[in-house]
């Protein structure tokens, strides 16, 4: 399986969304007043402008799944990523969940949850 995903996200303020992201070797494809997308690979992210968001209530969240999510990882926390139990951004380090799953967490800048799920 190859790693995949194209969630449509909301961002407060592209330019802020593009920067964090490129921390994490995120490039723009696209990108205008109403639009972004980032990709890193295989990896899409979409994000659409919502300036009124309050990263503390946020529901928006995706799944990543990924080859390398140990990989990946190691680029979060390289990036600077705090491993804390809240607020925005955070890291949470991969873990295996009842299900059987490998599942990190990533919450981004906005209070976006990215579950970073292992390619069994």
């Amino acid at each position: 399986m190859t790693d995949h995903a194209t969630p449509n996200l909301p961002s407060r303020d592209f330019e802020l969304t593009s920067r964090f992201y490129a921390a994490l070797g995120f490039v723009e494809g696209w990108r205008d007043e109403g639009w972004m997308i980032l990709k890193r690979g295989d990896l899409t992210l979409e994000f659409f402008p919502y300036a009124d968001l309050d990263p503390t209530t946020s529901s928006f969240s995706c799944c990543l799944h990924l080859d390398n999510l140990d990989g990946f990882y190691a680029v979060c926390k390289a990036a600077g990523l705090p491993g804390q139990c809240w607020g925005a951004p955070r890291l949470h380090a991969p873990a295996v969940e009842a299900s059987g799953l490998r599942i990190g967490a990533l919450i981004d800048l906005d209070g976006t949850l990215l579950r970073l799920i292992h390619n069994a």
